[in-house]
Parts: structure tokens; C-alpha cells; sequence
């Protein structure tokens, strides 16, 4: 049924450019919020947060790591997360990759190698309503506590 290929082929390189880079040294702590696309090589505790109607990607690179969830429009994983994954557009999960959580995709590419323990859950955008970002989300949760 399932035939072992050693011939699969790695997903295309993107031609994404980043406008905010965390380099392996940097650690993280709190809600990253990210108006330009962003690559993450270092280590993020928090959400990290991207408009959705900006086209902003975010790219954990193969020394990066995120603990909490993460909202961008494009989401290229080649490290680790450990959180839900809210993606418009394009969910790719690379060789070495590891997601521990669940993954919301328009479309998704997944290279062998990759690893996810969650569900994939795909969002038709004629069916499904956009996503919202987190910070509607946060909003709507303050305002029904504080009332």
C-alpha cells in the first residue's frame, strides 16, 4: 500500500525574504507580534503572531524552536513547535521538522522527515469563515471576561 520511494523529492525552496530574523542565540520570552515576515532561528515561548491579510510568512529555521501557537498567512516549519499552528495560506513542514500540536492549513507540503503529533485540519475558504487573528480573538475573550 504504502511504498517506501527514495526518490521523493524535497519541496521547492521559497523565495521568501525576511525582514525580521531571531538568530540561534536569542531567546524569546512573551507574544511576538510581527508586521514584516519573520524567521525564526533562536527560541520563542509565547504566541507568535502575524496579520493574516498582510501575507506575512514565518519560518522556523532547523536550530529554532516555539513554544505557543502561531497566526501568519505563510508557515515554514524546519524546527520545532510545540503549539497549534493557524495558517491562511501554505502550512510546509520540512525535513527535521517537529509539530506537536495541531496545523489549520489552506494548503500544506509535508517532506519526509517531518514530523507532526496533532490533527491536520483543512480550511476551505469557500466553506469556512477567515481565520481570525489572535488579536480578535484576545479581544473578544477580554471583553467577556471584563464584563
Amino acid at each position: 500500500m504504502f511504498n517506501k520511494n527514495s526518490s521523493a523529492k524535497p519541496l521547492s525552496p521559497s523565495k521568501e525574504s525576511f525582514g525580521t530574523i531571531i538568530d540561534e542565540f536569542t531567546e524569546v520570552h512573551g507574544r511576538l507580534v510581527s508586521s514584516t515576515s519573520l524567521r525564526i532561528d533562536g527560541k520563542v515561548i509565547g504566541n507568535v503572531e502575524a496579520s493574516q491579510e498582510n501575507n506575512i510568512s514565518i519560518a522556523i529555521g532547523k536550530s529554532g524552536s516555539v513554544q505557543g501557537d502561531i497566526y501568519a498567512y505563510r508557515i515554514f516549519v524546519a524546527g520545532k513547535v510545540t503549539g497549534n499552528i493557524y495558517c491562511s495560506e501554505r502550512v510546509e513542514l520540512h525535513d527535521g521538522a517537529e509539530v506537536t500540536g495541531d496545523v489549520t492549513y489552506g494548503q500544506i507540503g509535508v517532506e519526509p522527515g517531518a514530523k507532526l503529533n496533532g490533527l491536520m485540519i483543512f480550511r476551505n475558504k469557500e466553506a469556512a469563515p477567515e481565520l481570525q487573528d489572535s488579536v480578535q480573538i484576545f479581544q473578544k475573550d477580554w471583553q467577556r471576561i471584563t464584563k
